[in-house]
């Protein structure tokens, strides 16, 4: 056991998620000029966090990237409940969770996130796992930019295996479901979780290749976007389409859940929320119109590479 303990790294694992923070948060900022605002906490049972949020920017309504690394006596719910043999083992969990809502209705809101767990018990061996990967919410969808998305996550897959793409984005079309709406949030991505298949240093290499390639999959549709000319009616239907957005996040995303069931920093659980949403009664588009278009040709299965 003791070997298996010392192959576990997890300074290194800390390390390179403050770095990739760093990074992410450079890399938007060269599109973005607003200031970061930061914020650096603790939590009461163990461990703290920083978190970076750019609000009102000239491109950026909203943004967070956040670090956090939290430690406890006892998993909690959300973690056991697709694994209750971990149940009672004291866990820690560290990752960078980031959104960004744009201003311009025709830049896609995005959504990344790689975490580390690893759960310890006396007397047994330490069970550990990565998970992560990123999701696209267009409000007017593009194919160029759905193209670029999926083939920069396939690309950071197929250097381990051909078989991770197909598999992490199906993950990903599951996941990011609706079932009280019968729809997808967005166009997908990737979706990885209890990855551990390629033993420690590999599996850690994975998860820095999904979250190393965010930026490049999201930074040059920003870039391509942000500066469209748009309306009040596209403004309201950004504000609408929003709405489904904090729908999934409250009623089924796990990260939500682990956090306020572990007592994390509420401000940054909730960091994710964008700032102005709108809902209205059964709403519909008007047939053939680009809000439609969404609904017909994005917000539908597909496989875009």
């Amino acid at each position: 056991m003791k070997d298996k303990v010392q192959r576990i790294d997890k300074a290194a694992v800390k390390n390179y998620l403050l770095g990739l923070q760093d990074s992410i948060c450079a890399q938007l900022s060269a599109v973005d000029d607003g200031v970061w605002k930061e914020d650096s906490w603790i939590r009461d049972e163990g461990g703290g966090g920083r978190s970076r949020v750019l609000v009102d920017g000239s491109v950026i309504e909203k943004g967070g990237v956040n670090f956090s690394h939290v430690f406890g006596a006892e998993m909690p719910a959300s973690a056991t409940q697709h694994r209750p043999e971990l149940a009672g083992r004291r866990f820690e969990a560290m990752g960078v969770s980031l959104v960004i809502h744009p201003q311009n209705p025709y830049a896609p809101t995005s959504h990344a996130n790689v975490r580390f767990f690893i759960a310890e018990k006396e007397g047994a061996d330490p069970v550990w796992w990565f998970g992560g990967g990123y999701d696209l919410t267009p409000y007017y969808g593009n194919e160029e930019d759905c193209r670029h998305w999926h083939q920069t996550a396939k690309s950071a897959c197929t250097v381990f295996s051909e078989d991770f793409y197909p598999r992490f984005k199906a993950w990903c079309d599951d996941y990011f479901y609706l079932k009280h709406r019968n729809e997808p949030r967005g166009i997908g991505g990737l979706f990885f979780d209890d990855f551990n298949e390629l033993g420690f240093e590999q599996s850690f290499a994975f998860m820095r290749s999904v979250g190393d390639s965010y930026s490049a999959a999201y930074v040059p549709i920003l870039q391509r976007r942000h500066e469209i000319g748009f309306g009040d009616r596209e403004r309201q239907f950004q504000l609408y389409r929003r709405g489904r957005y904090v729908e999934f996040n409250l009623v089924y995303d796990r990260g939500t859940l682990f956090g306020l069931q572990t007592g994390g920093r509420t401000e940054s659980i909730l960091m994710s929320l964008p700032p102005l949403v709108r809902w209205e009664y059964d709403w519909t588009p008007e047939p053939d119109s680009a809000e439609a278009e969404l609904y017909t040709q994005y917000l539908i299965h597909r496989d875009w590479v």
